[in-house]
């Protein structure tokens, strides 16, 4: 999973517009996506809920979360470590939990749940790697990994680790590691034609 570069204030956010014009055909102009687009908005509180978090405010930063669920129908914990250019399509009802890690051009559709199966203190939350997509509905429980280009099927339930590239469909999910260039089309809601995940969007003259 490449690590998330840091760029400016201004340029962090025509980036994350040009990744939702990038990523969802409905999307007619950048000022509907920076004033509607919910999940852009739960990328923008997160941002910030998680530098509270890290500089020792954790209670601002929890409460700063809690606003953004109630805005924008969206939970994302503060501890999360989110990577660049990624977009939630529609957005309501994505959870992912504190322990959770996401690299670098990923794609969650709504109803994701990035969830923990363990009390305990520590690792207890996915990592998905770079380019991944996952499928509307999905719920990948535990401390699984989920490798660079890999796809999630809607509805799926993921509980073990998915090698890179490969595709993962059903309840409990089955591991396609060489799936048919259709099952892996269909796999995460129809990413189109045009939107190739193994390939990284242009970096729309962002400094890296």
């Amino acid at each position: 999973m490449a690590k998330a570069t840091r760029v400016g204030f201004f340029r962090r956010i025509h980036e994350d517009v040009c990744t939702a014009r990038h990523r969802d055909p409905a999307a007619r102009s950048s000022l509907v996506i920076l004033l509607s687009y919910q999940g852009v908005h739960a990328m923008w509180y997160h941002r910030y809920a998680h530098w509270l978090w890290t500089h020792r405010m954790k209670t601002f930063g929890r409460l700063v979360s809690q606003y953004a669920r109630r805005a924008t129908g969206i939970e994302i914990h503060p501890g999360a470590k989110i990577g660049r250019r990624v977009f939630i399509d529609h957005g309501m009802g994505v959870v992912i939990g504190e322990t959770s890690e996401i690299g670098n051009d990923v794609l969650l559709f709504h109803q994701v749940t990035l969830g923990g199966t363990s009390m305990s203190p520590g690792k207890r939350h996915p990592t998905i790697g770079d380019r991944v997509v996952v499928g509307a509905g999905a719920k990948i429980l535990g401390a699984v990994t989920i490798g660079n280009d890999a796809r999630v099927g809607a509805n799926s339930v993921v509980v073990k680790d998915v090698p890179a590239g490969a595709t993962a469909l059903g309840v409990p999910a089955v591991i396609r590691e060489h799936p048919k260039k259709l099952e892996a089309k269909t796999a995460a809601s129809a990413v189109d034609d045009g939107d190739s995940h193994c390939t990284p969007p242009p970096d729309w003259s962002v400094e890296t």
